[in-house]
Protein backbone atom coordinates (compact mmCIF):
# COMPACT_ATOMS: atom_id res chain seq x y z
CA UNK A 1 0.00 0.00 0.00
CA UNK A 2 3.09 2.63 0.97
CA UNK A 3 5.02 1.62 -2.12
CA UNK A 4 1.84 2.37 -4.63
CA UNK A 5 1.09 5.37 -2.54
CA UNK A 6 4.78 6.28 -3.31
CA UNK A 7 4.86 5.30 -6.69
CA UNK A 8 1.43 7.50 -7.41
CA UNK A 9 3.70 10.36 -6.17
CA UNK A 10 6.39 9.84 -8.41
CA UNK A 11 4.25 9.66 -11.61
CA UNK A 12 2.14 12.71 -9.98
CA UNK A 13 5.55 14.89 -10.33
CA UNK A 14 6.79 13.19 -13.58
CA UNK A 15 3.52 14.39 -15.48
CA UNK A 16 4.07 17.97 -13.84
CA UNK A 17 7.36 18.46 -15.75
CA UNK A 18 8.42 21.16 -14.05
CA UNK A 19 7.96 22.13 -10.08
CA UNK A 20 9.02 24.74 -7.77
CA UNK A 21 8.58 22.92 -4.26
CA UNK A 22 7.73 25.32 -1.33
CA UNK A 23 10.42 24.14 1.03
CA UNK A 24 11.19 24.49 5.04
CA UNK A 25 13.63 21.26 5.99
CA UNK A 26 10.25 19.78 7.58
CA UNK A 27 9.11 16.48 7.04
CA UNK A 28 6.34 16.58 4.44
CA UNK A 29 8.80 19.45 2.15
CA UNK A 30 11.59 17.34 2.32
CA UNK A 31 10.06 14.37 1.26
CA UNK A 32 8.02 15.87 -2.06
CA UNK A 33 11.35 17.73 -2.70
CA UNK A 34 13.48 14.70 -2.93
CA UNK A 35 10.82 12.90 -4.41
CA UNK A 36 10.26 15.72 -7.20
CA UNK A 37 14.08 16.15 -7.55
CA UNK A 38 14.45 12.11 -8.45
CA UNK A 39 11.66 12.58 -11.64
CA UNK A 40 13.04 16.18 -12.93
CA UNK A 41 16.03 16.69 -11.62
CA UNK A 42 16.92 19.94 -12.86
CA UNK A 43 13.76 21.11 -14.07
CA UNK A 44 12.96 21.15 -10.08
CA UNK A 45 13.99 24.04 -7.56
CA UNK A 46 13.45 23.82 -3.80
CA UNK A 47 12.88 27.26 -3.00
CA UNK A 48 13.17 28.09 1.12
CA UNK A 49 11.51 30.92 2.53
CA UNK A 50 13.26 32.59 5.21
CA UNK A 51 11.78 35.42 8.19
CA UNK A 52 12.31 36.47 11.48
CA UNK A 53 9.18 33.67 12.39
CA UNK A 54 11.21 30.99 11.55
CA UNK A 55 14.42 30.78 14.32
CA UNK A 56 18.03 30.71 12.73
CA UNK A 57 18.31 26.73 13.62
CA UNK A 58 16.02 25.89 11.33
CA UNK A 59 17.15 27.58 8.54
CA UNK A 60 20.38 26.51 8.62
CA UNK A 61 19.20 23.12 9.05
CA UNK A 62 17.15 22.83 6.28
CA UNK A 63 20.20 24.39 3.89
CA UNK A 64 22.40 21.48 5.47
CA UNK A 65 19.20 18.86 4.52
CA UNK A 66 19.12 20.42 0.88
CA UNK A 67 22.84 20.20 0.83
CA UNK A 68 22.86 16.42 1.82
CA UNK A 69 20.67 15.28 -0.84
CA UNK A 70 21.63 17.11 -3.61
CA UNK A 71 18.59 20.23 -4.11
CA UNK A 72 18.58 22.71 -6.24
CA UNK A 73 17.90 25.70 -3.56
CA UNK A 74 16.89 28.93 -3.63
CA UNK A 75 15.97 31.33 -1.13
CA UNK A 76 13.77 34.20 -0.75
CA UNK A 77 13.25 36.80 2.27
CA UNK A 78 8.91 37.15 3.43
CA UNK A 79 8.45 39.95 4.98
CA UNK A 80 5.35 39.20 6.87
CA UNK A 81 5.85 41.25 9.93
CA UNK A 82 5.78 44.32 8.12
CA UNK A 83 2.18 43.06 7.38
CA UNK A 84 -0.40 44.64 9.73
CA UNK A 85 -3.07 41.89 8.89
CA UNK A 86 -0.64 39.57 10.05
CA UNK A 87 0.49 41.44 13.27
CA UNK A 88 -2.87 41.43 14.44
CA UNK A 89 -2.81 37.58 14.95
CA UNK A 90 -6.79 36.96 14.11
CA UNK A 91 -7.69 33.29 13.28
CA UNK A 92 -7.05 34.06 9.37
CA UNK A 93 -3.43 35.00 9.85
CA UNK A 94 -1.54 32.55 7.43
CA UNK A 95 -3.70 33.10 5.11
CA UNK A 96 -1.85 36.35 5.19
CA UNK A 97 1.32 35.16 5.22
CA UNK A 98 0.83 32.07 3.05
CA UNK A 99 -0.49 34.87 0.19
CA UNK A 100 2.31 36.95 0.73
CA UNK A 101 5.05 33.58 0.30
CA UNK A 102 2.89 31.79 -2.65
CA UNK A 103 2.89 35.08 -4.70
CA UNK A 104 6.74 35.19 -4.25
CA UNK A 105 6.78 31.79 -5.28
CA UNK A 106 5.06 32.29 -7.79
CA UNK A 107 6.89 35.27 -9.46
CA UNK A 108 10.37 32.82 -8.39
CA UNK A 109 8.59 30.08 -10.86
CA UNK A 110 7.69 31.98 -13.78
CA UNK A 111 11.14 33.66 -13.83
CA UNK A 112 12.29 31.06 -14.38
CA UNK A 113 10.04 29.32 -16.38
CA UNK A 114 8.74 26.48 -14.22
CA UNK A 115 4.60 25.94 -14.52
CA UNK A 116 3.73 24.08 -11.08
CA UNK A 117 4.26 25.74 -7.82
CA UNK A 118 4.04 22.48 -4.80
CA UNK A 119 3.29 22.36 -0.99
CA UNK A 120 3.76 20.06 1.46
CA UNK A 121 0.01 19.47 2.58
CA UNK A 122 -0.36 16.21 3.57
CA UNK A 123 -3.74 14.18 3.83
CA UNK A 124 -3.59 15.00 7.97
CA UNK A 125 -3.76 18.84 8.10
CA UNK A 126 -6.90 19.33 6.23
CA UNK A 127 -8.75 18.10 9.51
CA UNK A 128 -7.17 21.42 11.39
CA UNK A 129 -7.77 24.54 11.17
CA UNK A 130 -5.57 25.91 8.05
CA UNK A 131 -6.26 29.29 6.45
CA UNK A 132 -3.46 29.02 4.56
CA UNK A 133 -4.89 26.52 2.40
CA UNK A 134 -7.11 28.68 1.22
CA UNK A 135 -4.18 30.60 -0.38
CA UNK A 136 -2.41 27.69 -1.75
CA UNK A 137 -5.81 27.16 -3.45
CA UNK A 138 -5.88 31.13 -5.03
CA UNK A 139 -2.32 30.51 -6.34
CA UNK A 140 -3.10 27.09 -7.73
CA UNK A 141 -0.52 25.27 -5.71
CA UNK A 142 -0.25 21.77 -6.04
CA UNK A 143 -0.22 19.42 -2.83
CA UNK A 144 1.18 16.18 -3.98
CA UNK A 145 0.91 14.09 -0.70
CA UNK A 146 -2.61 15.14 -0.28
CA UNK A 147 -3.52 13.93 -3.92
CA UNK A 148 -2.26 10.74 -3.40
CA UNK A 149 -3.55 10.07 0.36
CA UNK A 150 0.09 10.29 2.43
CA UNK A 151 -0.67 10.87 6.30
CA UNK A 152 1.82 11.82 8.83
CA UNK A 153 2.86 8.49 10.00
CA UNK A 154 3.20 6.97 6.12
CA UNK A 155 5.69 10.51 5.37
CA UNK A 156 7.34 9.42 8.53
CA UNK A 157 7.88 5.62 7.57
CA UNK A 158 8.54 6.31 3.51
CA UNK A 159 10.97 8.83 4.89
CA UNK A 160 12.92 6.55 6.60
CA UNK A 161 12.49 3.96 4.08
CA UNK A 162 14.31 6.36 1.64
CA UNK A 163 17.07 6.87 4.52
CA UNK A 164 15.98 10.54 4.22
CA UNK A 165 17.35 12.60 7.97
CA UNK A 166 14.40 14.19 8.54
CA UNK A 167 12.06 10.76 8.84
CA UNK A 168 12.43 11.55 13.23
CA UNK A 169 12.23 15.26 13.16
CA UNK A 170 9.99 16.91 15.22
CA UNK A 171 7.15 19.16 13.40
CA UNK A 172 7.81 22.39 13.17
CA UNK A 173 5.84 25.39 12.97
CA UNK A 174 6.73 29.50 12.93
CA UNK A 175 6.82 30.96 16.12
CA UNK A 176 3.85 33.20 15.42
CA UNK A 177 2.11 29.84 16.78
CA UNK A 178 3.05 30.19 20.22
CA UNK A 179 0.77 33.08 20.93
CA UNK A 180 -3.31 33.22 21.30
CA UNK A 181 -5.33 33.94 18.65
CA UNK A 182 -6.00 38.16 19.52
CA UNK A 183 -2.58 38.82 20.59
CA UNK A 184 -0.74 40.99 18.99
CA UNK A 185 2.54 39.94 17.53
CA UNK A 186 5.69 41.82 18.88
CA UNK A 187 9.30 41.61 18.38
CA UNK A 188 9.55 41.38 21.73
CA UNK A 189 7.25 38.72 22.04
CA UNK A 190 8.79 36.69 19.04
CA UNK A 191 12.69 37.34 20.63
CA UNK A 192 11.29 35.83 24.25
CA UNK A 193 9.52 32.59 22.59
CA UNK A 194 13.04 32.26 20.38
CA UNK A 195 15.59 32.64 23.32
CA UNK A 196 13.25 30.48 25.80
CA UNK A 197 12.87 27.28 23.37
CA UNK A 198 16.82 27.72 22.01
CA UNK A 199 17.39 27.28 26.15
CA UNK A 200 15.00 24.19 26.39
CA UNK A 201 16.24 22.55 23.31
CA UNK A 202 19.62 22.75 25.07
CA UNK A 203 18.14 20.94 27.62
CA UNK A 204 17.20 17.69 25.74
CA UNK A 205 14.03 18.01 24.50
CA UNK A 206 12.62 16.71 21.29
CA UNK A 207 8.96 17.27 20.40
CA UNK A 208 7.88 20.47 22.20
CA UNK A 209 5.89 24.24 22.10
CA UNK A 210 6.48 26.73 24.49
CA UNK A 211 2.83 28.70 24.41
CA UNK A 212 3.57 32.80 25.62
CA UNK A 213 0.18 33.99 27.64
CA UNK A 214 1.47 37.16 28.96
CA UNK A 215 3.25 36.67 32.20
CA UNK A 216 2.85 32.98 31.62
CA UNK A 217 5.20 30.45 29.46
CA UNK A 218 3.02 27.00 29.15
CA UNK A 219 5.15 24.66 28.06
CA UNK A 220 3.55 21.64 25.89
CA UNK A 221 5.67 18.61 25.56
CA UNK A 222 5.38 15.44 23.63
CA UNK A 223 3.59 12.75 26.15
CA UNK A 224 6.89 10.84 25.85
CA UNK A 225 9.18 13.11 27.35
CA UNK A 226 6.79 14.73 30.48
CA UNK A 227 8.57 12.29 33.02
CA UNK A 228 11.92 13.71 31.30
CA UNK A 229 10.36 17.20 31.65
CA UNK A 230 9.08 17.19 35.17
CA UNK A 231 12.54 15.54 36.12
CA UNK A 232 13.92 18.92 34.55
CA UNK A 233 11.20 21.08 35.94
CA UNK A 234 14.19 23.55 38.17
CA UNK A 235 15.87 23.77 34.40
CA UNK A 236 12.80 24.65 32.88
CA UNK A 237 11.51 26.93 34.68
CA UNK A 238 14.83 28.95 34.99
CA UNK A 239 15.06 28.89 31.17
CA UNK A 240 11.81 29.92 30.73
CA UNK A 241 12.09 32.98 33.65
CA UNK A 242 15.16 33.78 32.18
CA UNK A 243 13.35 34.99 28.21
CA UNK A 244 11.15 37.01 30.52
CA UNK A 245 8.10 35.29 31.60
CA UNK A 246 7.15 35.81 35.33
CA UNK A 247 5.56 32.58 35.44
CA UNK A 248 6.33 28.52 34.15
CA UNK A 249 3.94 25.82 33.84
CA UNK A 250 3.55 22.27 32.08
CA UNK A 251 0.73 21.70 30.35
CA UNK A 252 -0.97 17.96 31.79
CA UNK A 253 -1.95 17.19 28.24
CA UNK A 254 1.04 17.68 26.50
CA UNK A 255 2.30 19.15 22.98
CA UNK A 256 -0.69 19.11 20.64
CA UNK A 257 -0.07 20.19 17.03
CA UNK A 258 -2.71 23.68 16.44
CA UNK A 259 -3.78 23.20 20.11
CA UNK A 260 -4.15 27.30 20.03
CA UNK A 261 -7.13 26.27 17.80
CA UNK A 262 -9.26 24.99 20.66
CA UNK A 263 -10.78 28.17 20.94
CA UNK A 264 -12.43 27.83 17.65
CA UNK A 265 -15.35 26.82 16.43
CA UNK A 266 -15.91 23.74 15.17
CA UNK A 267 -16.26 23.26 11.43
CA UNK A 268 -18.47 20.68 9.88
CA UNK A 269 -16.87 17.13 9.38
CA UNK A 270 -14.86 17.15 6.05
CA UNK A 271 -14.36 20.99 5.72
CA UNK A 272 -11.34 23.25 5.99
CA UNK A 273 -12.51 26.02 8.66
CA UNK A 274 -11.29 29.87 7.04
Amino acid sequence: MLARKYDSLRNRLANLGSALVAYSGGVDSTLVAFAAHAVLGDNCLAVLATSDVHTANEVADARETAKLLGFRLHEVDTYELSDPRFLLNTPDRCYYCKSEMFGLFRTVAHARGIKWVLDGTNADDISDHRPGRKAAVEYGVVSPLLEVGLHKDEIRELSQMLELPTWDKPSMACLVSRFPYGNAITDEGLDRIRHAEADLRGLGLRQFRLRSHGDVGRLEVEPAEMEIAWNLREQIAAAIKSAGFTYASQDLEGYRSGSMNDVLPVAPEGSILS
